[in-house]
């Protein structure tokens, strides 16, 4: 065991390589050829881990041994290389490792999909366990793990209680219905009970599905220890193709007690700040990469809303303002109805110029746990708006009062006795609280400039498509 330990030790990684502060007589590193050329005299190899963007150069002398097995290796080969890390006279690196001894642990031949050439992002979907070893998914996938970092770092200093929710669930939080089924009954003649299914005999006792939300089950903690939060993998099954919406994506759902509709801003605010900024100084090399290749400009978003006041009005205010706009919009504006991404836009970026919480939106467009306003008409929600997206958070406060909240579940259609665990919380030491979601992929596509859901997480699930 001592041994193994002292092998993977030994192992430098690429972006260690290249920060290093001096040459290295002796250096190990592992990983995949993205390139392989020979020139007059020597050859070079691009050799890239993963660690970082940037590859790099391994010169190989004729006097190698293997050399000539060594130079065929193709692109993709695996290989492990030890020799001396050096100062490189090429320009854009600034060093460069002279092998002494090159071991090919695993070969790739001329059919190796990811040849040096431009692929299209629709074509490498069609690969996407071969995709993260590209330019542009390598920095989309080392991107997303530093803000999941970001994500838990940021709720652990501010004293948030992390829960772990669950994917199977008997209730649909969002009330639309589309939910994922979860069942081990024979599809083929499940039991029946007076002409329908009888859930009573299936697995879990009742009727189950995949989450479309931890939200509730973040409410009932959040009763317990303040502040929590909420960061896992959520379903829907919206039969929706679209470059923005996933069967399965990641939420971030805090949840605060003792919190209003104001504080529930400020916290939305002070999140969506903190992970761009963290992006931009954990991230430079992948997000200067995005600027050149993916949004031209992405730099410069980003450091503005880093900066931005973020302004706020009311739904009805928003209203107004788009039905004086001088324009015609393909949604008509009308109160009542709810805001499509085009109104979204013009609101963020020609009447604001900047991100901009709407609040206070119509009852009968919102979900049934927000809170009632004293208007009776509207409730205590809020959508952050940013430009170019649209709505990128959205939360209210929630409704604390048991006889408020029975009310606004039976004029939905909800059987309040189906969520009696989730009455329980207002039955006994109800508190004013308020919480809001964030779709991962959404946040990414915007910090990262990728217009397409699929290209923001690991293996897309859409419809018509689960492979992988």
């Amino acid at each position: 065991m001592n041994n193994f330990i002292g092998r993977r030790q030994a192992r430098t990684r690429i972006n260690e390589a290249l920060a290093a502060e001096g040459a290295n007589e002796r250096i190990t590193v592992r990983g995949w050829a993205r390139t392989v050329r020979r020139g007059k005299e020597v050859a070079f190899i691009a050799l890239n881990d993963g660690s970082c963007f940037a590859s790099l150069q391994v010169v190989l002398s004729p006097e190698l041994e293997h050399y000539e097995a060594v130079v065929r290796c193709g692109t993709g080969a695996c290989l492990e290389v030890e020799g001396a890390l050096v100062a490189s006279p090429a320009a854009g690196q600034r060093w460069e490792v002279h092998a002494r001894q090159v071991r090919l642990l695993g070969t790739s031949d001329a059919d190796y999909p990811l040849q040096k050439k431009r692929h299209s992002f629709e074509y490498l979907r069609s690969i996407a366990h071969l995709r993260p070893r590209a330019n542009a998914f390598g920095a989309v996938f080392r991107v997303r793990s530093a803000l999941s970092f970001a994500i838990h770092n940021f709720f652990r200093e501010r004293g948030f209680l992390y829960v772990h929710t669950p994917i199977i669930t008997a209730n649909d939080c969002e009330g639309a219905g589309e939910m994922f089924r979860v069942t081990t009954l024979d599809a083929a003649g499940p039991p029946q009970l007076e002409g329908a299914i009888d859930w009573k005999q299936d697995f879990f006792g009742n009727r189950t599905g995949l989450t479309v939300s931890g939200q509730l089950q973040g409410e009932l903690f959040a009763s317990a220890f303040s502040d929590v939060y909420t960061f896992g993998p959520t379903f829907r099954a919206e039969n929706s193709n679209t470059s923005r919406h996933a069967a399965e994506f990641w939420m971030i759902e805090p949840e605060m007690a003792f919190a209003d509709l104001a504080e529930d801003c400020a916290l939305a605010e002070d999140f969506l700040r903190y992970l761009v900024i963290f992006a931009l100084q954990e991230c430079a090399e992948d997000l200067a990469f995005f600027d050149e290749r993916i949004e031209k400009g992405l730099l410069a978003k980003l450091d503005a809303l880093a900066k931005a006041d973020f302004e706020s009005m009311t739904y009805s205010d928003a209203i107004r303002k788009l039905e004086r706009a001088g324009r015609s919009f393909e949604f008509p504006v009308a109160w009542g109805a709810d805001l499509q991404s085009e109104h979204e836009r013009y609101l963020t970026e020609e009447v604001i110029g900047g991100p901009l919480f709407v609040t206070d939106y119509p009852a009968d467009i919102k979900a049934f746990y927000m809170r009632q306003n004293d208007d009776g008409k509207t409730v205590a929600a809020m959508d952050l708006l940013v430009p170019r997206v649209g709505e990128i958070i959205g939360g209210s406060q929630r409704e604390e009062r048991l006889e408020v909240l029975e009310g606004k579940m039976v004029a939905c259609g909800i059987d309040p006795q189906s969520l009696c665990w989730y009455l329980d919380s207002r039955r006994w030491g109800s508190c004013p609280h308020a919480g809001f979601g964030l779709g991962f992929e959404r946040l990414l596509m915007y910090i990262t400039g990728m217009e397409n859901i699929r290209d923001v997480i690991p293996f897309p699930r859409t419809p018509g498509n689960a492979r992988f």
